[in-house]
């Protein structure tokens, strides 16, 4: 009876063995002899997706580190953007949107959207990276460019570089824009200065003094300006310089990720710079304005014919009002001449008298 009762036990025993061996899910979620972290009842197969993506032990690792865990920390919930800023109502001041937890799921409010992730989506898309470190403001970004400076005239279809100063922007950091387009937020080097890179645009304009906004899509030259800046300067080659016409060049400052640079403050200066320069056949500054109006050389030489009649024929009024000026004066200075000798005559003639 002994052994019986001995080999009743060591069976009960194997089978209890196997069983713990053995993980096993229930529909709330606990599991039972797995290293997985236990799904939310409700959740199991999002629990059982989870756990046959990742290695087992992974999933614990990840709610350890802040950095890849699915959770938000209570510690970075910003309260503030609970408020719409409407507490004290401003004319013309629209209510913010709010939240209570970090906008974390913005983008299921725009379905019809796809997610960024990474890229360049001309359709447009919804971000869900964070803004991330703000650049205090003696952390600023500033720029300014050194050739071509506002109002240069250079010789069409020759080379030329580039030169920008510029200042507080960490360069350098250029990401992969194809695969991370604003999929990070943006961050500061140790003095705070905003790591990222500089581009260049140029755009052809109608006339230095056009007034129309201009089109985005369309430029002259572009330039992601990838390197450090050398004693605080980028540069950029235009190897083939551009042809004739009138240009605006602007700065694109952006952080590592490309997204616009972002500042501690709403009021401040521009953190980019813009100049205007002129490209003629010969390099040779145009006469006036008018002379460089026209985008395309026809049209330029239109205008520069009519300019040229027209500075004939202000010439040519001018000279005619200054023969008649010189008429004038002429007349009028033989008419005081008449009048002062006849004064002298007066004069001669009453002194005999007396």
């Amino acid at each position: 009876m002994k052994v019986i009762s001995s080999l009743s036990s060591l069976v009960a025993l194997l089978f209890a063995s196997q069983a713990l061996a053995t993980p096993l899910n229930f529909a709330s979620g606990v599991t039972v002899g797995g290293k997985g972290a236990a799904a939310a009842p409700g959740n199991a197969s999002t629990a059982k997706g989870a756990s046959s993506a990742a290695p087992a032990g992974s999933s614990a690792a990840a709610n350890s580190d802040p950095q890849k865990s699915l959770e938000l920390d209570p510690k970075v919930i910003a309260t503030g953007f609970a408020n719409d800023g409407q507490d004290v109502p401003t004319a013309g001041q629209v209510a913010s949107l709010t939240s209570t937890n970090n906008f974390i799921n913005f983008c299921l409010t725009k379905p019809d959207l796809p997610i960024t992730n990474g890229l360049q989506i001309k359709t447009g898309s919804c971000n869900p990276a964070p803004m991330g470190v703000i650049a205090a403001t003696t952390n600023m970004p500033s720029s300014k460019f050194q050739f071509p400076k506002n109002g240069d005239t250079i010789k069409s279809n020759t080379a030329f570089t580039i030169k920008m100063a510029i200042s507080h922007l960490d360069t350098g950091f250029f990401v992969n824009a194809n695969e991370n387009y604003f999929a990070a937020p943006q961050f500061t080097n140790a003095a705070g200065d905003i790591s990222g890179h500089s581009h260049i645009v140029v755009e052809l304009l109608n006339a230095l003094d056009q007034t129309s906004p201009t089109d985005p899509t369309h430029f002259a030259y572009f330039k992601g300006l990838n390197g450090k800046a050398e004693n605080g300067v980028l540069t950029a080659d235009v190897t083939n310089g551009l042809p004739a016409g009138t240009y605006r060049l602007a700065s694109i400052n952006t952080a590592a990720n490309h997204q616009p640079v972002l500042v501690a403050v709403a009021q401040h200066g521009s953190v980019d710079d813009m100049v205007y320069f002129t490209i003629t056949d010969d390099g040779a500054p145009a006469s006036s304005s008018v002379d460089v109006k026209g985008a395309n050389p026809g049209a330029q030489s239109g205008g520069q014919g009519g300019s040229a009649d027209q500075n004939q024929g202000n010439k040519q009024n001018q000279q005619q009002g200054n023969n008649n000026k010189g008429q004038q004066q002429g007349g009028n200075k033989n008419q005081n001449q008449r009048q002062r000798d006849g004064f002298k005559v007066k004069r001669n003639s009453l002194n005999r008298l007396l």
